[in-house]
């Protein structure tokens, strides 16, 4: 576990990549995380370096000695077009997603929420639009315990329209398509990737109960692409298709400044 002034400093480097979207090499080895628990905290102390909101997390069942938890800044959380995102690379990397919305708290307790507890909260279910931008130049030299202390990638996310809670549930697999003026249709057939869309927010909820953190009402939560990144270019429409659940029509832009 790192020291509390690992924790500082990584976290102060990685909050200041955030406001000016540079990309840089991997962090210094003093403060450069090597287990879940100091990405964690990196994680959360970011968000307080910031000044941020907890709007929402990104989660998946986790594979055997990785954690897939990352919170989501309220600022970061889009539902008007067209959205600034960074991109270096000049076009913009999203991933389709479902969200599910809470219409009302999970506080912490000392027993675990059944899932019935669970599905009761939420409110809502959207298509949404995972914004990918990675505060590493070159993301696949950083190890594990380093992308998760960067939130996995996360840049916010947009909001699309809602979509009938009960066909979402069982949307195992969903064939999604890009389409673009440019490029014209790109067509991937969508699986989820832990099965059942809701797998991965039961598992949430019992991993921050168990660590003492609650869910609030309005918090958003995206549980896994269903095509990987997809890259989408800027300043033109850009439409998603989800299957018969819907489709999200958007424009990126270049962000310029924090």
């Amino acid at each position: 576990m790192l020291n509390p002034s690992g924790i500082a400093k990584a976290a102060r480097i990685l909050a200041e990549r955030r406001r000016s979207g540079v990309q840089a090499e991997r962090l210094p080895k003093d403060c450069r995380p090597e287990d879940l628990e100091s990405a964690l905290a990196i994680q959360a102390e970011v968000t307080r370096d910031l000044g941020a909101e907890i709007g929402g997390w990104k989660c998946l069942e986790p594979p055997p000695g990785r954690l897939v938890v990352a919170p989501i800044h309220a600022e970061d959380i889009h539902r008007g077009s067209p959205v600034s995102v960074w991109a270096p690379e000049g076009f913009a990397r999203i991933e389709p997603e479902l969200a599910f919305v809470l219409g009302r708290g999970l506080p912490p307790r000392d027993y675990p929420y059944s899932d019935s507890e669970v599905d009761q909260a939420i409110a809502h279910t959207h298509l949404v639009l995972e914004l990918i931008h990675s505060r590493y130049a070159d993301p696949a030299e950083a190890a594990f315990p380093e992308m998760l202390a960067d939130g996995l990638l996360n840049q916010g996310l947009f909001i699309g329209p809602e979509v009938d809670p009960e066909l979402a549930l069982e949307a195992s697999e969903l064939p999604i398509t890009l389409h673009t003026r440019s490029a014209g249709p790109e067509h991937h057939q969508g699986r989820h990737p832990n099965t059942q869309p809701r797998a991965p927010l039961y598992w949430l909820v019992e991993f921050l109960r168990s660590r003492g953190q609650g869910m609030k009402a309005g918090e958003i939560i995206i549980t896994g692409s269903y095509a990987g990144v997809l890259e989408a270019p800027m300043e033109e429409p850009v439409r998603v298709q989800f299957g018969e659940l819907g489709e999200i029509s958007v424009s990126f832009k270049a962000r310029i400044e924090a």
